[in-house]
């Protein structure tokens, strides 16, 4: 048994956390008597950044703002950049969902690095390595979905190619990984359903990975349960604490079993679809798990494989809360989740059946493709995709 573990260098969760943020940022980058310039990132809406501004301040850093409008792209990180280093800036902290993360995260990589974004993106860059440290990084989640704050990659989209892909070092983990579930209480229902079912599915696709571990399981297993019994809560009732603080361990469970294991197909749909229109990551995510767990379950079997089936079998219990649960009640449960927080079709986003084969064949080549249980055929996987249509 060999497994590798990397992640965030400090984790700090709990309610109102965001408080001390100021204090842990100051002791990363360190305790100079003057401002420290940093670049703050942030989403559209950086109002929702204003706690985590106002610690900041107080603690004597000099900001810098950047917005991000929708899913981060190497022209967002060229700009962030150019900024950063124009105001000569000693740290990077991102306060936002998954793409203010992400392109934080890939800023202070490139800040320290000569060229462009594309020198070190894989599959449409050069894929060059990342030879120095990256600025310190500081990771401020304001929803629960992706588990950005605590991964070692930045997806971009590149606008030429329509293709999002990552940006990935060791180099590139944050300094600290800030968690703060009060700051989600104010996500709207959509976002909180497509957000947390992509924290769902971080925690389901590496449970049933090939590369799954003792380490990643055991947190796998604790994201499943608190994900699958509160988001239909922090659906409908926003403000319910208990259950948005379930949702914020999920998505940081996720991202730590993401990035120690691997994910699987639902992820290498997404990435394509995603670049390739205008649909949000969480969205396509939660459009297509249940049907991946259906296709999968019904492969397995095909093949005959009863260790992975035994594994889909625990999935159904840990879904469920029911001893007697197999893999099938893991389909029922998901696509029933599905349905009632009224995730789209991914017609709705303009997909259509002429792009099926060349989504599946851009699937087949995606890392994330690569940790599902089993090989799925090029048949099986167009059947995935035109059922979501």
């Amino acid at each position: 048994m060999i497994f590798e573990v990397a992640t965030a260098t400090k984790i700090v969760f709990g309610d109102g956390v965001v408080t001390r943020l100021g204090e842990l940022a100051r002791a990363i980058v360190g305790a100079d008597p003057e401002p420290i310039p940093a670049l703050l990132v942030t989403g559209r809406d950086g109002a929702r950044a204003g706690v985590a501004r106002a610690a900041l301040e107080d603690a004597r850093f000099a900001l810098v703002a950047f917005e991000v409008h929708g899913e981060p792209t190497t022209d967002d990180a060229s700009a962030a950049v150019l900024r950063a280093r124009e105001k000569g800036v000693r740290a990077v902290i991102a306060v936002g969902g998954g793409s203010a993360i992400d392109l934080g995260k890939a800023v202070a990589a490139l800040v320290t690095h000569p060229g462009d974004p594309l020198d070190y993106l894989e599959v449409v860059g050069r894929g060059r390595p990342l030879v120095r440290d990256s600025l310190p990084f500081v990771a401020v989640p304001t929803t629960a979905g992706t588990g950005a704050e605590v991964t070692k990659n930045a997806v971009l989209c590149e606008p030429k190619t329509r293709v999002k892909v990552s940006m990935r070092s060791d180099r590139m983990l944050p300094r600290l990984a800030l968690v703060d579930p009060e700051l989600t209480l104010s996500v709207p229902p959509a976002v909180t359903a497509a957000t947390g079912l992509d924290a769902l599915t971080q925690v389901i696709e590496p449970f049933v990975s090939c590369a799954a571990s003792p380490f990643t399981d055991g947190l796998a297993r604790e994201g499943i349960v608190r994900g699958a019994r509160s988001l239909r809560t922090a659906f409908t009732r926003g403000d319910d604490r208990e259950a948005r603080r379930d949702l914020a361990l999920t998505s940081l469970f996720g991202g730590l079993c993401l990035a120690n294991a691997k994910l699987g197909v639902v992820h290498g749909f997404a990435g394509p679809i995603g670049g390739a229109f205008d649909a949000p990551h969480g969205a396509i995510c939660a459009r297509l798990l249940p049907l991946a767990i259906e296709i999968n379950v019904r492969a397995i079997r095909a093949r005959g494989e009863p260790a992975m089936l035994a594994r889909f079998d625990e999935l159904a219990r840990l879904l469920t809360g029911r001893s007697e649960a197999i893999a099938d009640d893991a389909v029922t449960f998901t696509d029933a989740l599905v349905r009632d927080l009224a995730i789209s079709r991914l017609s709705t986003y303009g997909v259509r059946e002429s792009d099926v084969p060349g989504l599946v064949e851009r699937c087949e080549r995606a890392s994330s493709t690569k940790g599902n249980p089993i090989l799925l055929e090029r048949t099986e996987l167009s059947s995935l995709l035109m059922r979501a249509l």
